[in-house]
């Protein structure tokens, strides 16, 4: 007998456009599918093609030891990428690292990253923000930078995207600006269900590391097992975990 239609919180049905649904997947994948660089390269082309503040967009990845783009809507991003590279420093690289946004809002008035300020001016660009993103495993596997030509615009946007990043910044007029631009708020809306679907894993392999009293390394090979052995995805494998957490997991 066939299963029936499964929509966990957080699933892809919940959101509205290509460009969200894409960001909620890529929080859905397990993090070393295949699937993933697909994913990445189509919200590079959906955010270049949608958010207006956005002139060129890349998503940085690591490759080995080294950073490399595996997505870029324009050889310009490309170009502010590679500074960044033979630097081994820059935004891209920090948020990469760090798993937080990294704005700059006056590419001009930097000083932390010479290479990047004098490549980015030079083609025109004035703003950047490189935004991590994470996969089913909840470590970032990606950033995702955004270069604009007009800071005035990029600055609302950096602010949206704070907001989602750190819960503890209480909205206001200045720092969660309505937008109407829809390509923003699709951003906002994919990037905030996707923060909810991690949350979803998250609290799944908590469960199973204090079952199993395991490394969180083990609990998301445990968790891929499990949705492999049943044949669900993995965000729903990680919810039927979570509510059923009194069960015994598969495979123990």
């Amino acid at each position: 007998m066939a299963k029936p239609p499964y929509s966990p919180p957080g699933s892809r049905q919940e959101v509205r456009g290509l460009l969200a649904g894409a960001l909620v997947s890529l929080a859905e994948t397990p993090t070393d599918a295949s699937l993933i660089d697909d994913l990445l390269q189509r919200i590079v082309r959906l955010t270049a093609d949608l958010v207006a503040p956005v002139s060129y967009a890349s998503v940085t990845r690591t490759r080995g030891d080294a950073p490399t783009t595996v997505a870029m809507s324009s050889e310009i991003a490309l170009a502010v990428d590679r500074a960044q590279y033979a630097d081994q420093t820059g935004p891209c690289l920090d948020a990469l690292d760090t798993g937080v946004p990294v704005a700059v809002p006056d590419i001009a008035a930097t000083m932390a990253w010479p290479g990047f300020r004098e490549t980015a001016l030079g083609l025109g660009l004035r703003a950047s923000l490189s935004i991590p993103l994470f996969a089913g495993a909840g470590v970032p596997v990606a950033a995702l930078n955004l270069y604009g030509h007009d800071p005035d615009t990029v600055a609302p946007l950096t602010a949206r995207v704070w907001t989602v990043y750190d819960p503890e910044r209480t909205p206001t007029p200045a720092t969660d600006p309505p937008s109407s631009d829809p390509g923003t708020e699709e951003l906002i809306s994919g990037l905030t269900e996707a923060f909810a679907v991690r949350a979803v894993i998250q609290q799944a392999l908590g469960m199973i590391m204090h079952q199993r009293h395991s490394t969180a390394e083990d609990a998301y090979l445990i968790l891929r097992v499990t949705a492999a052995e049943t044949g669900r995805s993995l965000i729903e494998a990680a919810t039927l975990t979570r509510h059923h957490d009194d069960r015994p997991i598969p495979g123990t």
